[in-house]
């Protein structure tokens, strides 16, 4: 990996993460970036990946220029790789999923809306069933925001499919709803900041480490950090006097 790539603007960080989600811990880099590419492969049809809305949006790019701007996404922090076996997955990072989590919850709020234009009466909600509780409570207070009582019938078909703790979540959020409750404008704007923050990503640093043989702290390199989640190692317990 390789954090020489030019920055990655906001837009493609967004339209990476959301290209993630649809092999997060299951897949590696180079299957990551055929979705980006638009790959016509036979395994990228048969997993339906073209179907990933991010599918295809680095077309016009080799698959080598893709592959480095998610590197770039691994050194700032956006993404991870995780070791399943010898096989490098990508997972989120914190960040990563923060930023994440907050656009598939504005994706699928927005599907409701296209749904209510289209007089669709009784969609199946099993699809929200058994998603990141974390995000479905983000869903559920961006509902509640939007004020817009159109939402009141989905909530009632999504309440009969779920546990019983996301079920009292709903019950708040059409509450909120038919009382017509004020909006915490507050509450969304430190949403939104946190966001503009969490975008801006963490440069790579080299990290001093205290040696657990010897006591004295050794530099651990960027490029080391680099090579070492690559190869799926963890970091170095011991200068590299007492490695060797």
């Amino acid at each position: 990996m390789s954090s020489t790539t030019n920055r990655v603007s906001r837009e493609e960080i967004k339209v990476i993460l959301r290209a993630a989600d649809e092999l997060i811990a299951q897949g590696g880099r180079t299957l990551f970036a055929k979705i980006l590419k638009g790959s016509k492969e036979k395994k990228v049809r048969e997993l339906e990946l073209d179907r990933c809305p991010a599918y295809g949006y680095f077309k016009s790019e080799k698959l080598e220029a893709v592959m480095q701007k998610i590197d770039w996404m691994v050194d700032y922090d956006f993404l991870d790789i995780e070791y399943s076996g010898k096989l490098p997955l990508i997972i989120y990072t914190d960040r990563g999923w923060l930023i994440e989590s907050d656009q598939l919850t504005d994706e699928l709020i927005e599907e409701w809306k296209e749904w209510i234009d289209k007089g669709k009466k009784e969609p199946d909600m099993i699809y929200l069933k058994d998603r990141n509780r974390q995000m479905i409570l983000l869903m559920l207070e961006k509902i509640k925001e939007s004020g817009d009582q159109a939402f009141i019938p989905y909530l009632k078909l999504w309440y009969e499919v779920e546990y019983i703790k996301m079920k009292a979540e709903i019950q708040k959020t059409i509450g909120a709803l038919e009382r017509k409750e004020p909006v915490d404008e507050l509450a969304v704007q430190e949403r939104k900041a946190r966001i503009t923050k969490a975008l801006e990503g963490s440069a790579p640093q080299d990290l001093l480490i205290k040696c657990w043989s010897c006591g004295e702290r050794f530099t651990f390199t960027v490029g080391e950090q680099q090579f070492y989640k690559q190869k799926g190692f963890a970091l170095p317990k011991r200068c590299k006097d007492c490695r060797y």
